[in-house]
């Protein structure tokens, strides 16, 4: 968590607010036939937000010293994103465990955040732990949709 003055600690509480509503923390999979697995891992948290708003993702940028904005075509929405898995241990999930969110979304976090322990343990280059993770990140973002189901990344790992 950022070392910041007093007032940030509203900050903290209102941006973990904001991504409470806005937020995302998501586990991503993809086949990669070069890896031992098979199947590579990218956990990511970010936020959304329409352009005419976009100054409080420049809040989350200034206040984490991480992560990247970048536009979305698609729906013309910008979006706030940390990706490194350094960044995320280090800096995301410490701040989300000071400043918890307050709906089920805490939840997805937890297991988020058990998920990047796990490959900063380097973990996920086994395919026992990898299953694991899988198991645990398919129980997240109900409502979210995926690119590929986990019967076929299972697969790809045999």
């Amino acid at each position: 968590m950022p070392k910041t003055p007093a007032w940030n600690q509203n900050i903290g509480m209102y941006l973990s607010g904001y991504a409470d509503g806005e937020g995302s923390f998501c586990v991503s999979f993809s086949p990669r036939p070069k890896l031992k697995t098979r199947v590579e891992v990218r956990p990511s948290f970010s936020v959304s937000q329409n352009g005419d708003r976009r100054e409080v993702l420049d809040l989350f940028v200034e206040y984490f010293q991480c992560g990247t904005i970048r536009k979305n075509s698609s729906d013309k929405t910008y979006k706030y994103e940390v990706r490194s898995l350094e960044n995320l241990e280090k800096i995301i999930i410490p701040h989300f465990f000071a400043f918890p969110l307050l709906s089920a979304k805490q939840r997805d976090f937890e297991k988020f955040a058990i998920i990047c322990g796990l490959m900063t343990k380097k973990k996920h280059t086994r395919s026992v732990t990898l299953k694991e993770i899988l198991d645990i990140a398919f129980t997240m973002n109900a409502s979210g949709t995926r690119k590929f189901s986990k019967e076929l990344l299972l697969r790809l790992m045999t």
